[in-house]
């Protein structure tokens, strides 16, 4: 038994994967304008986390004089911060290059934020935001015990929080907090010739405008707060304009409902649907099948959950509610294992009752050198597919101007480990393959009895799982992923299950390597490298372990040809289709 259909001749495969490669390099790895190159040249000179800590404590202790316990600096937690808004507009307006020669060495978007914790009757803990290549110190805030909760948060809360703030600020006049400023101002090296005041009197805190700090609509200010009659805080940066704000307002707000209604809500029918396809197919199934790839999921699953703590730890100002995170992420975590247990079992029986099986069992004849063939073909459709993704960026760039920025929370540098991040490619190859090619194929095609409407459909649920990524229109990544999606049914069509999860791995373990070898370093290069030659030595060892001679023989079934984009002929539906 074998999954239906022709492959391609592996000299056309292969020189497919030859141009997709070449492709992949060209237009995303080398740098095509100035602010490419300038962003590549940054990564090289980034500080490390402990030298960031280093600069935060000597600005506490020399300029704001404060002192800190040698408890407090040893366990003070890092983070990577980014202006994701600020990024995002000079980004779209073609604006990055000029901003990061005039403007990023005194207003930099990236930033290591290092949290002091410091307990006592006034002061609960207090962050220091350090420029991510000069180390130089750009903001502060002091978090009071009696509020715990950043400032400028709750000043866009609405007019009750304003007045709490003011009273938390005391009786200062408007002349009084321009004095206890002065000498902060001078500290972080701004000259009051280029402050103009934006502030009145009964305003929260003060802002002050930049004069002649403009890149398109986009200017600088310096925000300060106050507390119990002292500074508490100061910040300057760049404010994108006020109409990219409500944009990018607008389009978080649909995607995510498009995230939730789209993917999470359909996926959910779908994890339902796989239980009971596994008890409808049960003759032609074993419910010990996928033990071990769900067991894999879930294990890499919750490392990847506890190597994000840092963002855990941010979000965290009591200890119950770090514990509550942690407890609801690994909740999910196993909510979701469950979905694609079944839909092992349950894609594994559909695909059986028709006498196709692109999911092998281990002993049975050819296992080993099968998924030797599926990695080595994995290799060739993912450097196509990186081809692939790379024109498609590029034509959207190009027609509807689709742009990019960032997100920490996503990022490498906001990992307790970040050489493991690259692990998570084996989560999304597993779950999401099992889940939208192996059960979601077969069931969406007893409905609407297509092959091709039954790839489209599961692949648009995928697809929607990802508008929540920071790229503009948000239309833009499902446009992307319903033709990679396609591509992976297409895989998984011809070439079986283990083709298509080792060509979804080795396609993320390229990307996320990638990110690790960019923070630099020999270890993360090392480590990158060792990603993605991962799946080749899990192949391999599979491989030793499953020689040819050693399986046990079945007598072949009768295989059914599986048309990939042409709908067969109308049949009665089979029994038990819902």
């Amino acid at each position: 038994m074998k999954p239906a259909g022709r492959k391609l001749k592996t000299r056309t495969l292969w020189l497919l994967a030859a141009l997709g490669l070449v492709v992949f390099i060209v237009i995303q790895l080398l740098p095509t304008n100035d602010s490419e190159l300038l962003q590549m040249e940054q990564s090289k000179e980034i500080i490390s986390k402990q030298q960031a800590k280093e600069q935060a404590a000597n600005f506490v202790q020399s300029v704001l004089q404060l002192d800190l316990s040698e408890q407090s600096k040893d366990k003070a937690l890092v983070t990577y911060e980014s202006r994701s808004d600020l990024l995002g507009y000079l980004t779209k307006s073609e604006l990055l290059s000029t901003y990061l020669k005039s403007y990023e060495q005194q207003f930099p978007y990236d930033v290591f934020r290092v949290l002091f914790k410091q307990p006592d009757d006034l002061l609960n803990a207090l962050t220091v935001d350090v420029h991510m290549n000069s180390g130089q110190v750009v903001a502060f805030e002091e978090i009071m015990s009696a509020n715990n909760t950043n400032k400028q948060t709750m000043l866009d809360l609405g007019t009750e929080t304003t007045e709490t703030m003011l009273s938390w600020e005391g009786d200062l006049t408007l002349a009084e907090k321009e004095e206890m400023a002065q000498p902060y101002l001078d500290a972080f090296g701004f000259a009051n010739a280029d402050l103009t005041l934006a502030s009145g009197e009964g305003d929260v805190g003060l802002l002050y405008d930049l004069n002649g700090y403009t890149v398109g609509d986009s200017h600088a200010q310096i925000q300060i707060h106050y507390e119990y009659g002292f500074v508490s805080s100061l910040e300057s940066y760049f404010v994108a304009p006020a109409d990219h704000l409500n944009y990018v307002k607008q389009q978080t707000t649909l995607a995510t409902w498009l995230t939730f209604a789209g993917y999470a809500f359909l996926s959910f029918v779908l994890g339902v649907l796989a239980i009971v396809y596994s008890a409808l197919t049960r003759r032609h199934t074993s419910f010990k099948r996928g033990i071990f790839l769900t067991s894999l999921y879930f294990v890499l699953s919750m490392v990847g959950t506890f190597n994000m703590l840092p963002i855990f730890e941010k979000e965290s100002t009591e200890p119950f509610m770090l514990i509550f995170l942690l407890v609801f992420q690994s909740v999910s975590t196993l909510f979701m294992s469950i979905a694609i247990y079944f839909s092992l079992v349950g894609g594994n029986g559909l695909w059986r009752q028709q006498g196709i099986n692109p999911w092998p069992r281990a002993r049975e004849a050819g296992y080993g050198r099968h998924v030797l063939t599926s990695m080595t073909d994995g290799y060739a459709w993912a450097l196509i597919l990186l081809g692939v993704q790379s024109i498609i960026f590029l034509v959207l760039e190009q027609s509807i101007g689709t742009w990019s920025t960032s997100d920490s929370t996503q990022s490498p540098y906001n990992m307790v480990y970040p050489l493991l991040f690259p692990l998570l490619a084996w989560v999304a190859g597993i779950g999401e393959e099992a889940v939208y090619r192996l059960f979601g194929i077969p069931m969406l095609k007893k409905m609407f009895r297509s092959t091709f409407v039954a790839c489209l459909l599961s692949t648009l649920i995928w697809a929607l799982g990802h508008t929540l990524y920071p790229i503009y229109p948000i239309y833009s990544r499902p446009i992307e992923l319903t033709i990679i999606g396609l591509l992976f049914s297409f895989v998984f069509l011809r070439y079986g299950f283990a083709a298509a999860v080792f060509s979804h791995v080795i396609f993320d373990s390229i990307l996320m390597a990638l990110s690790l070898m960019f923070m630099g370093g020999a270890l993360n290069i090392a480590a990158g490298v060792f990603y993605i030659a991962l799946p080749a030595i899990v192949a391999y060892v599979i491989y030793v372990f499953n020689p040819p001679g050693r399986e046990r023989k079945e007598p072949p079934a009768q295989q059914k040809e599986e048309p990939f984009f042409t709908t067969p002929p109308v049949a009665p539906r089979p029994e038990g289709h819902l």
